[in-house]
């Protein structure tokens, strides 16, 4: 009598490298940063407990406040306050991502910073293209 053993799981190291157990660290974390124009704000959005929309100004503190935590990746959301029908804050020399780049940059040459891409937020139709 042959028994079959079925052990999809196993079937290619690829297979068995997705599968395997997982550890999650700081170190691979990348901490979303919603940046406004406004001064003075630190709202946090309802949908996404604990992430916070944080004005220019403001943004200094809260990057010492995560590179302190040892965080050491971190991903800019821009939050223009005017918008166009071509999403011309996404690629100005001082758009709101722009400027938070800069900042974050002066502070930590070793962090590492993302930048969203997408103009959805820059149009004032909500649309990428």
């Amino acid at each position: 009598m042959k028994f079959d053993r079925h052990r999809r799981l196993r079937s290619s190291a690829t297979m068995r490298d997705m599968v395997r157990e997982n550890h999650v660290r700081k170190e691979d974390l990348i901490y979303p940063i919603f940046v406004v124009e406004k001064d003075d704000v630190k709202k946090e959005i309802k949908s996404l407990p604990g992430v916070y929309q944080i004005s220019l100004n403001l943004l200094e503190s809260e990057l010492k406040e995560a590179y302190d935590l040892g965080i050491r990746a971190i991903m800019f959301f821009g939050v223009p306050n005017s918008k166009d029908d071509i999403g011309t804050g996404a690629y100005i020399h001082d758009g709101v991502i722009q400027q938070a780049t800069r900042i974050a940059k002066k502070m930590y040459d070793d962090l590492l910073i993302v930048a969203d891409t997408c103009l959805c937020e820059y149009t004032d139709h909500g649309h990428c293209g």
